[in-house]
C-alpha cells in the first residue's frame, strides 16, 4: 500500500473489533413480531405462503405471547381473522370479536412485559376486503370510514391495547382516532401510523394470512411506489396529527423512504417486513440458494441501518434466539 501507509481500515474488520466497532446493532427490544388469531380455531393452522407462521387459535396465542416476552421482545401486532364479515366491519368493533378477544387474552398474559399492539383497520372485516366503508358506488368513503375507525379505537382500548396501528391509510385517520380516544378517557394508549403504506405486490402471502376478499386493489388510497417525496410528506402529516410512532411499509423495496423519513422525524420511526419479504428469504433457504440465518439477519439489521428505530419481523421471535447466542 502506497500513499497512506498507516491507513489500514481491515484493523477494525478482526473478529474482536467488528463487534465493538460496529455502526448499528440488533436487540430484542427492537423487534416486533406480528400475529395472526383465527376465529373458532382449536389449533394453529399452518399459512401455505408464509412457511413456519400460522393463524393462531386463542390458546397457542397466549402461548406464543408468552415466550415473546421471555425472549425480550418489544412487542405483538396482533391481526383477527374473523368467521363472518360484513360491508362496513362490524366485527372489529365488537367486544367479543376475535381481535378484542385477543387483545383481551393477550394482555392479561404479558401485562406490560410487552408491548400489546392491534392492527386498526377494516380490510380483515369486511366482506369486501377493502380497508374502510364502500359509498354507492363501490368507491372508498373516507369519512364513513374514519367513523369506523373511532369505534374500532375504542373497542380496542377497551380491552387493554397499548398501542393501535392505524393501517388503512385514510386521510385525517391519526386526528380522528386521538380525538375519540382522549374524549373517553384513554389518553395513554399510543398510536402507530402506517404513513408511508404503499400499494405493494408484497403483501400478497399476508392476504391468505388473514383471509382477504379483496378484489381489486388499494391504489386510491395506498402510496404509489414511484414516488418518494411523499412518504416523508405523510409521516409529517401524521405527526402533525397526533402520532407517537410513525411507519414505512414495506422495509426492502422503501429503504430510501425509510431513511428521509427517519431523517427527519420527531417521533420514533418504524418499518414493516413485510410478508412478501418473508416469503421470498425462506422460499430461497429452502432451495439452498441463501444461507438462511445470515440472510435473515442481513435484513433486519440492513433495515435498522436505513433508520428504523423497530422493526416487525415474521422472525422476531427466532432472530431474538439468535441475537442471545451471538452475545
Amino acid at each position: 500500500m502506497t500513499g497512506f501507509p498507516h491507513v489500514r481500515p481491515r484493523r477494525l474488520r478482526t473478529p474482536a473489533m467488528r463487534r465493538v466497532a460496529a455502526e448499528h446493532h440488533l436487540a430484542p427490544s427492537q423487534l416486533v413480531l406480528p400475529l395472526f388469531v383465527r376465529e373458532g380455531a382449536t389449533e394453529p393452522v399452518p399459512i401455505s405462503s408464509m412457511p413456519g407462521q400460522v393463524q393462531h387459535s386463542r390458546s397457542s396465542l397466549r402461548e406464543i405471547v408468552a415466550r415473546a416476552a421471555d425472549a425480550g421482545l418489544g412487542g405483538v401486532m396482533l391481526f383477527g381473522v374473523p368467521s363472518t364479515r360484513d360491508a362496513t366491519g362490524s366485527g372489529a368493533c365488537d367486544p367479543a370479536g376475535v381481535l378484542n378477544q385477543a387483545i383481551g387474552d393477550v394482555v392479561d398474559v404479558v401485562g406490560d412485559r410487552l408491548a400489546v399492539m392491534a392492527d386498526l383497520c377494516l380490510d380483515e372485516f369486511t366482506d369486501h376486503g377493502h380497508c374502510g366503508v364502500l359509498d354507492d358506488r363501490g368507491r372508498v368513503d373516507n369519512d364513513a370510514s374514519l367513523a369506523q375507525y373511532r369505534a374500532m379505537a375504542l373497542a380496542q382500548a377497551d380491552a387493554g391495547a397499548h398501542l393501535l396501528g392505524l393501517s388503512g391509510m385514510m386521510d385525517g385517520q391519526v386526528a380522528a382516532v386521538r380525538d375519540a380516544l382522549d374524549g373517553a378517557g384513554h389518553q395513554g394508549v399510543a398510536l402507530l401510523a402506517y404513513a408511508a403504506k404503499y400499494a405493494s405486490a408484497f403483501y400478497g402471502p399476508f392476504r391468505e394470512a388473514v383471509e382477504s376478499t379483496l378484489v381489486g386493489d388499494r391504489r386510491t388510497y395506498q402510496l404509489d411506489p414511484a414516488n418518494r417525496r411523499e412518504g416523508v410528506r405523510e409521516a409529517r402529516l401524521d405527526v402533525a396529527e397526533g402520532a407517537d410512532v410513525v411507519m414505512v411499509k414495506p422495509a426492502m423495496s422503501y429503504l430510501d423512504v425509510l431513511s428521509d423519513v427517519a431523517a427527519g422525524s420527531e417521533v420514533p420511526v418504524w418499518a414493516y417486513q413485510v410478508s412478501g419479504e418473508y416469503a421470498m428469504v425462506e422460499a430461497a433457504a429452502a432451495n439452498g440458494w441463501v444461507d438462511r440465518r445470515r440472510t435473515i439477519q442481513e435484513s433486519v439489521l440492513g433495515i435498522r441501518r436505513a433508520g428504523a428505530d423497530a422493526v416487525l419481523t415474521y422472525w422476531a421471535l427466532e432472530l431474538a434466539g439468535w441475537l442471545r447466542e451471538d452475545y
